[in-house]
């Protein structure tokens, strides 16, 4: 037997556990794959997503989804296989691990400002969609997000308006902030907050960060507004971020004026909102149009920084067209409602 052939099967079984241990090893990359879409203007177990009191409201034909991205979860990173399969795929996005799960954020944490953002982007949307509607809306202070088994926990609620801190207006977030910061070791501290349109005062007793030695009493102040009805938005908690803020707005548009807004068919988008009605960039749009061709849309809206990542997969379903407000956005839908062939502003005119 020669030489080289006895090197050769000597060396075959440490090659064939490198090449096992390269398959099976954890790779620093995790993946954006199409999510779920989500009409808002549905009526899931008879529940309407967007419900309105005080006012009349009008159910009509269409639909107006608001795209998700599925995130390989925390702790997962790929395997060879996996990072092969997610690179061929056209759905997916392969990202490092680092860039989507950063180290300084721990899971409680991204938890919490995915629902502190979710909140924000539902209020922000309904002002905007009543603004536009002639409604006056007032800018309030209000609870965003309720740290569990916290002194806060039982005691306040998302959306509770903030009026008084120990019978002191509040005026700021950092106001507030400060007043519980500076309430003496072991003592309390009394909000007054408005909910269901009645007052009330809640005392709470401050505690001390074990971290940093901050007094805090357990929830997130965040922009909310007050507004001549109530609206809400009853959506899957496991949906956070503020990515829905324009889909949001259109929605309740649709739902307080008389008539279909999609004109029965099917349109989907994304989009962050502000108080000024700019629609902002997102994360995942290649995915996100993935997800809403997969679900039948026909029209898909675009922030106007995304334009050039959207162009990317643009084959001709769903319709790209280029938002930059929701002004321009809802005057786009109304007029693809009314022709389908109509000029709308393009992706490609960026």
């Amino acid at each position: 037997m020669s030489q080289r052939l006895i090197a050769a099967l000597l060396a075959a079984p440490l090659v064939l556990a490198l090449f096992v241990a390269a398959w099976f090893t954890s790779l620093p990359y995790a993946t954006y794959q199409p999510g779920p879409t989500v009409d808002v203007l549905d009526q899931p177990d008879g529940s309407e997503t967007i419900q309105v009191r005080g006012v009349k409201t009008y159910r009509d034909a269409g639909e107006l989804r608001l795209t998700t991205v599925s995130v390989s979860p925390v702790g997962k990173r790929l395997s060879l296989p996996e990072l092969m399969w997610a690179w061929f795929d056209g759905d997916e996005a392969v990202l490092p691990y680092d860039y989507v799960h950063p180290d300084d954020v721990t899971p409680e944490e991204d938890e919490r400002q995915g629902a502190v953002s979710m909140v924000t982007s539902q209020d922000v949307a309904i002002a905007n969609a009543l603004r536009e509607l002639d409604y006056d809306v007032e800018a309030a202070l209000q609870v965003a997000y309720v740290v569990p088994d916290s002194p806060a926990d039982g005691a306040l609620e998302v959306r509770d308006v903030v009026l008084r801190v120990d019978d002191e207006p509040v005026d700021s977030a950092q106001m507030l902030v400060e007043a519980i910061q500076d309430t003496p070791e072991g003592e309390s501290v009394t909000l007054q907050v408005e909910r269901d349109g009645k007052k009330r005062d809640v005392d709470l007793t401050p505690e001390k960060d074990p971290e940093d030695g901050v007094q805090r009493v357990g929830f997130t102040p965040g922009q909310g507004f007050r507004y001549p009805f109530d609206v809400t938005v009853n959506i899957d908690p496991n949906i956070g971020g503020p990515s829905a803020g324009l889909m949001f707005a259109l929605g309740i548009y649709d739902t307080l004026t008389e008539g279909s807004l999609t004109g029965g068919g099917t349109v989907a988008g994304t989009g962050t909102l502000d108080l000024e009605g700019t629609v902002g960039p997102i994360g995942g749009i290649q995915q996100k149009i993935a997800g809403a061709e997969r679900d039948g849309a026909e029209l898909f809206l675009v922030p106007a920084e995304d334009c050039a990542e959207a162009l990317g997969v643009d084959d001709g379903e769903p319709r790209l067209v280029r938002a930059e407000t929701f002004e321009s956005a809802l005057a786009a839908v109304q007029a693809w409602a009314d022709d389908p062939d109509a000029d709308l502003p393009s992706c490609e005119d960026r």
